[in-house]
């Protein structure tokens, strides 16, 4: 039975809209704002989110967006009734897997429910391998017998390789494998908050220990009793974040800020990281006796270089995604010579890099056949060399254009993030948005890209 949590201000709407899932046959559980979800998803696992946008204190895109720093992969379904385009496209872009606006006809929200539950990704059983790892290859297949291997146990693990090759997929695939599964996973990605906001995510507090601490709150740790806590770039984390985190592994227990007591905890801990431990332990930035707790069992993610006869696979997985998310894009498919240069090409960001590749690609190509000229350049010129334009379209510099708008209306003006889109340096897109007289975001750029 899918279990869905509701999430709205509206008290009237949450009871109704509850008693409707449970005559649909699923469990529902409802809560008032996005704190309260946030603690609901620390205790309970749900199958989808049903989330209103406007609530006092966390609103519903502030949600997504905390969903999102945590690794949360939980389907959401925005529901509001200030429904405009913009926010509608806002909400999409941030992780939203769907909106709706108010009021909703109950045989919508139904059909809308059962769509949503019906594209989430199989669970992998014990025995067999995680349906999100997409690969054939020999070095795939290596680090999948590995995960094989180790996921039975409660060995603490290690997991190492560049930015956006899946490490967190193999995180959960060590979860899903593993006598905790029916547990949480819970994701934190410890580069993405300041050292303070980090401390209470993974420890919790008491009520008053700091300023704003209004009431107790159990941290992630806590939270992750009896199932997996996945630490992400776990190289991001301070000394003394370092040093806190390694008496919960020596002692099995996590003390809140600013409480006495300390309290048992059974957890497993995964962890992450795209840099060399080793070289920052030399620089003396990561603790060595931390380090030995962490990697008691290592596993390196291959790049995709590695791999390149995964692409196919990975491109056509990418299209099958687009198609179910995009009903117009039914037509959706890769021309032989585009898919020949996407396998030619390095991929310096690795999966997330052609992932975001084909659906740029995909936007450009109006959600039919992708093209070579619907390719970024740099992917192009794999094939073509930077001086011939063999498969360029009269139009190519505003294909460019279209792209590069695209990539900053997907990272919401931030160059650092559109850069990692398009795959290339930071510099360079400020470059090219200079030349073509472009903003982020409505603001002017700076006269440097720094």
């Amino acid at each position: 039975m899918a279990r869905i949590l509701v999430v709205d201000d509206d008290r009237t709407f949450r009871r109704s809209t509850c008693a409707l899932l449970r005559s649909d046959g699923y469990a529902a559980d409802d809560v008032e704002d996005g704190q309260a979800a946030l603690e609901a998803l620390r205790e309970q696992r749900y199958d989808l989110m049903l989330l209103d946008l406007r609530m006092p204190g966390i609103d519903g895109l502030q949600l997504i967006e905390a969903l999102r720093i945590r690794g949360h992969g939980i389907p959401v379904l925005m529901i509001s009734g200030f429904g405009t385009v913009d926010l509608a496209v806002r909400s999409l872009h941030l992780g939203a897997d769907d909106f709706l606006t108010k009021p909703v006809e109950p045989d919508v929200l139904s059909n809308r429910v059962a769509e949503l539950l019906e594209r989430r990704p199989s669970v992998a059983r014990p025995g067999r391998p995680s349906p999100e790892i997409i690969g054939r290859s020999s070095a795939i297949r290596e680090t999948l017998h590995k995960v094989d291997r180790v996921a039975p146990t409660e060995t603490t693990v290690l997991i190492t390789g560049e930015t956006g090759v899946g490490k967190e997929l193999v995180a959960r695939a060590v979860h899903r494998l593993s006598p905790r599964a029916q547990g949480l996973f819970l994701a934190v990605n410890c580069g993405a908050l300041a050292e303070s906001l980090l401390e209470s995510e993974l420890f919790g507090h008491v009520k008053g220990s700091f300023t704003g601490a209004v009431r107790d709150r159990i941290g992630v740790i806590e939270s992750a009793q009896g199932g997996t806590l996945f630490l992400d770039e776990v190289g991001e984390m301070s000394l003394g974040l370092q040093q806190r985190l390694l008496r919960v592994l020596q002692e099995r227990e996590v003390t809140r800020v600013g409480a006495i007591r300390p309290v048992a905890v059974d957890i497993r801990v995964v962890a992450a990281t795209n840099k060399d431990l080793q070289a920052l332990i030399r620089a003396g930035r990561f603790r060595e006796d931390l380090y030995y707790r962490l990697a008691v069992f290592t596993l390196d993610v291959p790049p995709l270089r590695e791999r390149s006869e995964d692409i196919p696979l990975l491109v056509q997985h990418a299209i099958d995604r687009l198609r179910a998310r995009v009903p117009q894009w039914g037509d959706l498919s890769c021309s032989p010579f585009a898919l020949r240069a996407l396998r030619a090409f390095d991929w310096p960001g690795n999966v997330r890099h052609l992932l975001g590749a084909i659906e740029s690609a995909a936007v450009l190509a109006g959600g039919q056949r992708i093209e070579m000229q619907h390719l970024p350049t740099e992917v192009r010129e794999t094939l073509d060399g930077p001086s011939q334009p063999r498969y360029r379209a009269p139009g190519d510099g505003d294909e460019e254009r279209a792209r590069i708008r695209w990539a900053l209306e997907r990272s919401e003006g931030s160059l650092t993030r559109a850069a990692d889109l398009l795959g290339m340096g930071r510099t360079t897109l400020w470059r090219k948005l200079k030349a073509m007289q472009l903003t982020t975001g409505g603001r002017e750029l700076d006269a440097h890209p720094h």
